[in-house]
């Protein structure tokens, strides 16, 4: 497998904010994560805006809601360059393949991901909605469900990589959030992994927030962070 991409999560408040630190990063960075704060501040052309700047983007929105509604929200997405677009699995198969519909007559060169279990939640946090069984349980029932249902790929802690590679084999996409550099505060996340253990595991994809974005040198983390992924 070739090395897995770094994907910035760009989870700031203001888009002046966004264009500034891409302007520091400039092309040691590929991919930018648009999420549901800055996407519902600035709106779809922050999109444009991005892309054209020449990152590859991923939106992550985890569309979840009835499949006619998931269906229009692609359609109208399709107009975009986004190469990669997240829906909750949970959604269900009919929404998944509405999705998959979608998708192929309006935005054939976005990949679908279906989110399995929040990084954010541990075996407590799931219990506490109705899921008894353990996260790794729960997200190889998630992952088939999108998998079969069509999806591109799956959006899932490092510690399921193993069991999902092992299911599955090399094909799915495997995005893996919650990465976390050696001696950096895992703050809310629950399930978290070093970019390195990730790799290993079988990740395609790693997205990474707050080590960057949050380092009084950014460039430096991102320098760091992309040397660890190499060498692995």
């Amino acid at each position: 497998m070739d090395s897995a991409a770094l994907i910035l999560a760009l989870d700031v408040k203001k888009r002046r904010e966004a264009l500034d630190l891409l302007n520091c990063l400039g092309s040691s960075l590929n991919w930018v994560k648009i999420g549901l704060g800055l996407f519902s501040r600035c709106g779809p052309s922050i999109v444009e805006e991005i892309a054209a700047l020449g990152y590859r983007i991923f939106l992550d929105l985890k569309l979840h809601d009835i499949p006619n509604t998931v269906a229009a929200a692609i359609e109208s997405l399709g107009a975009y360059p986004i190469e990669l677009l997240t829906l909750h699995s949970a959604g269900g198969s009919e929404m998944l393949r509405w999705a998959v519909e979608a998708r192929n007559r309006y935005a054939k060169k976005t990949k679908l991901l279906g989110v399995t279990v929040l990084t954010s939640l541990d075996a407590t946090a799931l219990g506490a909605t109705g899921i008894q069984e353990a996260p790794s349980v729960q997200v190889k029932r998630l992952a088939k469900l999108a998998l079969q249902s069509g999806l591109d790929g799956l959006v899932c802690s490092a510690n399921e990589l193993n069991l999902l590679r092992t299911h599955w084999g090399p094909s799915p996409l495997l995005v893996t959030p919650g990465i976390r550099p050696s001696g950096v505060a895992a703050d809310e996340q629950k399930r978290t992994a070093t970019p390195a253990e990730a790799v290993r595991n079988g990740a395609t994809h790693l997205v990474v927030g707050r080590p960057i974005l949050a380092a009084s040198d950014p460039l430096s983390a991102l320098a760091s962070i992309s040397r660890e992924i190499r060498e692995c």
